[in-house]
């Protein structure tokens, strides 16, 4: 009896541990230019800063309307990681070997953040192309998520 008393006690503490546990995020952004020509610049971009979505937010309702009035300077972030990466396209059309090289760092990237205790939670892509001969713009940009158990 006693030992079955110690089991539940044990189990339970361990249940509720488990569900305490809370993770912190980082976002993670590629941004790589599909640009014609090479002209576009693309990067590996990850912040440095944390910023509270709260400072930034306000409710509207039909009763309370107002904008909302936060300061976009306070949102910037100037501390942050900036890794080059190469174009899609160069002069001569697509290269891929600057793709296979892209994926080279970005992979160095991933592994630098599970050594330091990060597990890719999610990622998302999404593609703005070139849409005919009056635009010559486009990105493909990535989000890797990653979360850790904050300590």
């Amino acid at each position: 009896m006693k030992k079955n008393f110690f089991l539940l006690i044990f189990t339970l503490f361990s249940w509720f541990g488990l569900r305490a546990q809370t993770y912190e995020y980082r976002v993670v952004t590629s941004v790589e230019s599909i640009v014609p020509n090479g002209l576009g610049r693309s990067r590996l971009i990850s912040s440095n800063e944390d910023r509270n979505y709260k400072d930034f937010t306000s409710t509207r309702s039909e009763e309370d309307d107002e904008r909302n009035k936060s300061d976009r300077g306070d949102i910037r972030v100037k501390n942050f990681e900036e890794t080059k990466l190469l174009n899609f396209y160069n002069i001569g059309g697509i290269r891929f070997q600057n793709i296979a090289a892209n994926d080279a760092v970005i992979s160095s990237k991933i592994n630098n953040m599970i050594e330091e205790g990060w597990d890719l939670a999610f990622v998302t892509s999404a593609v703005e192309s070139d849409a005919g001969k009056e635009d010559g713009n486009g990105i493909f940009i990535t989000r890797y998520i990653f979360k850790r158990q904050k300590s």
